[in-house]
């Protein structure tokens, strides 16, 4: 598959006007409704959708199967981030209204980091073969250790990252709108937010660790690995906003991930010996997807939604919220 250099540019420049359509639509701090996020979600899921079309159109079946494989994966695995983000919001109390914003920053250096990861995998499995090996056998031990810790709770301010910026970075504990940054006292120093946005950027950072080489089993076409991830990636804000209400019945999810990982790892391990069709591996993704969503969804229809706290409704000025202490953070636990 060669994909001219213009091909390149042309969906670079079109994720960049996806971004600065998003950003505009959401230019005022508001609280996104689920109907909003459901319009949003099929906008983006339309889009991913339409671009595995015409891959499929120009470059054939495999091609555009690898595709769709590769957005399924990533697309799958973004529900796992959906729990994270809802952990260190909740744990940081960043009103409603703001989290969009850190959403999108955070997404637009996600396609950044995954950009560089997407490159040096390619350059490795180009010039070290052996190398799928290595990520074979890392996603099969991975996907067996998320099955393991499914149930582990995470504390967002256990993060050694976290440590370091508050040592690092000249910090306020109070909220100033949606800025990241304000000047006090004749210095600039990071609002919460900055603190959150960090967290999101070192979350999808690890996410990404497994996801790539996920991808790398059912295509090593590096257009084909980058366009999947961008393309599932930027619908995560509003995947965020439509499941986060929702992401505590999804008991089974981290079981059907590791069953993907543990797979796609295989898949990749055999690939000198056998090589897995595209048709299943598709098959054998979507179920295990689907399995996981439905028998969560079943398991926990009797489960009421979980309302997210919005912590502007409390005392009716957002500017003057502050970010909890460690003993409030350390009280929160998923």
């Amino acid at each position: 598959m060669s994909v001219p250099l213009w091909g390149w540019a042309a969906v670079l420049a079109a994720i960049l006007v996806m971004l600065a359509v998003d950003l505009f639509a959401h230019r005022r701090a508001h609280v996104v409704s689920v109907r909003e996020a459901a319009v949003w979600s099929a906008v983006w899921v339309s889009l991913g959708l339409g671009f595995g079309v015409i891959v499929w159109g120009l470059y054939g079946a495999q091609a555009g199967g690898e595709y769709f494989a590769g957005y399924l994966i990533e697309k799958s695995l973004a529900v796992d981030n959906v729990f994270v983000f809802a952990l260190i919001f909740t744990a940081f109390a960043v009103p409603r209204q703001y989290q969009h914003r850190v959403l999108f920053f955070g997404v637009l250096g996600a396609l950044v980091f995954r950009a560089i990861f997407i490159a040096g995998g390619a350059a490795l499995q180009d010039r070290f073969h052996w190398v799928l090996y290595v990520f074979g056998a890392f996603l099969v031990v991975t996907g067996w250790r998320m099955f393991r810790h499914r149930h582990d709770q995470t504390d967002p301010a256990a993060n050694p990252v976290l440590k370091i910026v508050r040592r690092v970075v000249p910090s306020t504990s109070e909220y100033h709108g949606q800025k990241f940054w304000v000047r006090k006292a004749g210095r600039w120093v990071a609002t919460p937010l900055f603190t959150v946005l960090v967290l999101v950027e070192v979350t999808d950072i690890v996410f990404a660790v497994d996801s790539i080489p996920a991808i790398f089993a059912v295509t090593q076409e590096p257009f084909l690995v980058f366009t999947s991830n961008a393309f599932a990636i930027l619908g995560l804000r509003a995947m965020y906003f439509l499941l986060a209400d929702l992401i505590h019945r999804f008991i089974y999810l981290k079981a059907g991930l590791s069953a993907i990982l543990v797979f796609v790892g295989i898949k990749m391990l055999l690939l000198d010996l056998y090589k897995i069709p595209i048709a299943i591996s598709l098959a054998v993704i979507a179920t295990c997807l689907t399995v996981a969503v439905a028998a969560s969804l079943h398991a926990t229809r009797a489960t009421p939604a979980s309302p997210r706290r919005d912590p502007a409704a409390d005392d009716g000025d957002v500017a003057a919220d502050r970010m909890p202490s460690d003993e409030e953070r350390g009280q929160v636990r998923r």
